[in-house]
């Protein structure tokens, strides 16, 4: 019922001002003006059809409310101006000639004129009001699309977001993890080999295993949180370039360190954190593939470190004074070291170069002339 509201009112309102102005007697001007209030019942599905049945009824039963509604609704449902020009056109025409037609005097200029602008205004008056209802309408849609679409690109955020957190996550895990759990199992091998207890033996052997087994594990969980997306925010804690020592020291590895940067100058967070994981990384991958190895760890600002002598294995060494740069290069493996047999998935050089690149800097890797391994980084300090 409320629904049929706005489709009863209008012909409600129509028949009352065919009543009052034709009279309860039955005639031809009665009887085009309920016609044209009745013909308001279809003007939503046939809105120009509607509108020219309407017509008599202004020019033959003098009513104006049909004829209006009627021309109202065509301007909220017709976007063709030239169409809604005609149409109003028609209505003054209907409302300016009197019926019937000799009846038309034109002998009283001013009376002409208010005539034809009372005709002009009751034509422009529906359809403005009708093109300013057809704008609001639209307007609310846009708007409605827009807030929906605000919601959309609202998820997709989230969801964007979600996938750089997950990708962050892999690769602090890869990092952080996998270097303490290879560190674990290198430490158990050592006391399984050393230690004549029996217990103790089979003891380190279950903690090389399960540390084996876990970093299978850490393995598979980075493959999946790797493909969320990148890195593009910051954990914390974080390591910086003051931490390396100290890692150096726990890696169980015949490490010479290097360094000739100054420790009293501050630099980009995201640049030492970088260095420190390069590091990390390429300590963890010694372990890893080149147990016994020596290696050589070399932190330097400006030029860099570069190759001995002649030995450059086809990179370039250097870097732009401005720029913090990072070796780890490792030796062959020594053969009566047993290897310690811990998976690898591939992802942290993959991750360091990503990191690198994030930065603005660069970082390659590649084999020596000796069968060893080499790592160098270069992170621009500025910009």
């Amino acid at each position: 019922m409320t629904a049929a509201l706005p489709l009863l009112v209008p012909v409600l309102l129509a028949v009352v001002d065919a009543l009052l102005v034709n009279g309860p007697g039955i005639g031809v001007d009665l009887g085009v003006s309920l016609l044209a209030a009745a013909a308001l019942l279809l003007r939503r599905r046939f809105p120009v059809a509607v509108f020219l049945v309407t017509l008599p009824g202004i020019y033959i039963g003098y009513i104006w409310f049909a004829p209006m509604i009627a021309l109202y609704t065509v301007a909220t449902r017709r976007t063709d101006r030239r169409l809604l020009i005609g149409l109003a056109l028609l209505l003054a025409a209907a409302h300016f000639v009197p019926y019937p037609l000799s009846d038309l005097s034109l002998s009283d200029r001013r009376e002409v004129a208010l005539q034809l602008v009372d005709a002009c205004v009751t034509a422009a008056t529906p359809v403005a009001v009708g093109l300013l209802t057809r704008t609001r309408r639209e307007l609310a849609a846009r708007l409605d699309e827009l807030t929906r679409s605000r919601a959309r690109e609202d998820r997709l955020l989230s969801e964007q977001v979600l996938a750089t957190e997950r990708a962050r996550l892999a690769r602090e895990m890869h990092d952080v993890v996998a270097h303490q759990v290879s560190l674990i199992s290198l430490q158990a091998g050592a006391l399984q080999i050393a230690t004549p207890d029996e217990r103790a033996r089979e003891g380190a052997r279950k903690i090389r295993e399960l540390s084996v087994r876990t970093l299978e594990e850490l393995r598979h969980m980075v493959g999946i949180l790797r493909k969320a997306g990148a890195d593009t925010e910051e954990l914390s804690p974080q390591p910086r370039l003051a931490d390396l020592p100290k890692m150096i020291e726990v890696s169980a590895l015949d490490v010479t360190y290097e360094n000739s940067y100054d420790p009293a100058v501050e630099r980009p967070e995201a640049v030492e954190r970088a260095a420190f994981r390069t590091v990390q990384e390429a300590l963890t991958n010694a372990r890893k593939h080149a147990p016994g190895a020596w290696v050589r760890v070399t932190v330097a600002e400006g030029d860099g470190p570069e190759g001995d002598g002649a030995e450059k294995d086809g990179a370039e060494g250097g870097g732009g004074a401005g720029t913090l740069l990072v070796e780890i290069r490792n030796g062959p493996a020594d053969a009566a070291t047993p290897v310690p047999g811990l998976p690898g998935g591939g992802h942290g050089l993959v991750g360091l170069r990503e990191r690198a690149q994030s930065l603005g800097g660069t970082l390659e890797a590649h084999g020596t002339r000796d069968g060893g391994f080499v790592v160098r980084a270069g992170f621009p300090l500025a910009g």
